[in-house]
């Protein structure tokens, strides 16, 4: 063997030195560290991963670094969800600014194509430079079917000068999620839509210096927020080709530029397909997991200012719909998530420290299943209630959040503010999250 002089020796670790230095750039995590599938399992640093999740749609909002911003409350706020045992964060990744009633005001995306609000692009920067700090994965969803983030609606908008808002009494329901679902067919909203995704799956983190395809934090990456193939179930039908199309050429897509990250729909479940057991399955075939939403309210199984005598009426509903969801996961063989469930305080109050008696007998209801569930081996891997409002309080006697506002609670614009959110002062709320994730990370580290 050759012995290397001292000025060879140098230049050899020298060079060492800057290939390191430039792997440093855009790290690779660990093996281990992405969230992957495996059957009907999520598997993390190889053991199954279950969690106890959030949602917190304005995350991103609070990381900016701009007037609207507030990147103390968001520290706070992670630092109180981790605190509870909250591990999975399922956040807004896009909105797009529209003149909709009740949606989003600044946005990620305009009407100018590939002009992008970079004090949002930073916020989710931040955001996830902050959750990688306490270990929480991100799930980032898309685009959104509703108009409070514009959304579908806000592309329509953008290619053919015309949208509907919803609640419109000249347009009654289903008219609303009929017009959205026309986006599926529209080539130049889908590629506007698609420009977004491209650039943001392209971004590299400017707090952390790492490419969001290597970043272990994301998940997830969602199509949308509750993507529906239309509202009534004749329309619905016909657009079934152009939706799973769809589906099928974004996840193709997302695939593409990233290799390490899970691919979601968002979907509702069966609710978000017109009760169509198929139109989940189809949905679902080019997807990584399952997942499912429950709004006993919203879908009218209870009556909220008759909780005490429709609420067993609703449960038994509740609980047929969480069976016949994990039947069908166990049916195509993929992990089950139950992504968004929500439920009033008594009385449809909004008032943080007004009860939450039925509130919390929902969630216990909720957690019981999934615990249920986890310890059979199933396809159930968590949840994430919606939705977390911390530190945020309603603005208004209304309770209705005005366009531009920034008391970001759990409810978004289009709703009263406080309507389902879970404040930092509910404490009888957070000790049965808290009691719950006891459970769920105890089986993680068996």
């Amino acid at each position: 063997m050759k012995k290397l002089t001292r000025r060879e020796a140098l230049i050899g670790i020298a060079g060492l030195a800057a290939a390191t230095s430039a792997c440093a750039t855009i790290p690779e995590a660990p093996v281990g560290e992405f969230v992957t599938v495996e059957g009907m399992h999520f598997k993390l640093r190889g053991k199954t991963y279950r969690f106890v999740g959030a949602n917190i749609w304005y995350g991103a909002y609070l990381g900016a670094p701009a007037a609207f911003g507030d990147r103390a409350r968001l520290a706070k706020e992670l630092d109180d969800m981790k605190a509870l045992g909250i591990t999975n964060l399922r956040v807004l990744a896009s909105s797009e600014l529209s003149p909709l009633n009740n949606s989003l005001d600044p946005a990620f995306s305009s009407k100018t194509p590939g002009q992008y609000n970079q004090d949002l692009l930073i916020g989710l920067d931040y955001l996830l430079a902050e959750m990688s700090k306490r270990d929480m994965k991100a799930v980032l969803y898309l685009t959104n079917f509703w108009e409070w983030s514009g959304g579908m609606m806000a592309y329509l908008d953008y290619t053919t000068g015309a949208f509907i808002n919803n609640g419109d009494p000249a347009h009654p329901w289903p008219a609303y999620a009929d017009y959205s679902s026309r986006f599926y067919a529209n080539e130049k909203a889908v590629a506007l839509y698609h420009d977004y995704t491209r650039m943001l799956l392209s971004r590299t983190n400017s707090v952390t210096g790492k490419a969001y395809v290597e970043d272990p934090t994301i998940m997830a990456w969602q199509l949308s927020n509750e993507p529906r193939s239309g509202g009534g179930p004749e329309i619905s039908a016909q657009n079934m080709p152009v939706y799973l199309k769809w589906i099928s050429d974004t996840a193709s897509l997302i695939r593409s530029l990233d290799k390490n990250h899970l691919v979601s729909l968002g979907h509702e479940g069966l609710q978000g397909a017109v009760g169509n057991e198929q139109f989940v399955i189809d949905a679902h075939k080019d997807i990584d997991y399952l997942t499912a939403h429950i709004w006993p309210q919203n879908w009218s199984w209870v009556d909220g200012k008759n909780l005490a005598g429709t609420f067993d009426a609703g449960a038994a509903k509740v609980r047929k719909y969480i069976d016949d969801h994990i039947r069908i996961a166990e049916k195509i063989k993929k992990p089950l998530v139950f992504e968004e469930f929500g439920f009033p305080r008594d009385d449809t109050a909004y008032e943080p420290g007004t009860p939450t008696l039925w509130k919390d007998k929902f969630y216990s209801m909720i957690y019981g299943a999934v615990e249920d569930a986890l310890k059979t081996g199933g396809p159930v891997m968590g949840s994430n209630f919606w939705a977390w409002g911390g530190a945020g309080r309603a603005l208004h006697k209304d309770y209705h959040m005005l366009r531009g506002e920034t008391a970001y609670v759990g409810d978004p614009p289009h709703e009263p503010q406080g309507w389902y959110s879970v404040f930092n002062t509910d404490t009888s709320t957070q000790a049965l999250i808290r009691n719950h994730a006891a459970v769920v990370n105890g089986l993680n580290v068996q």
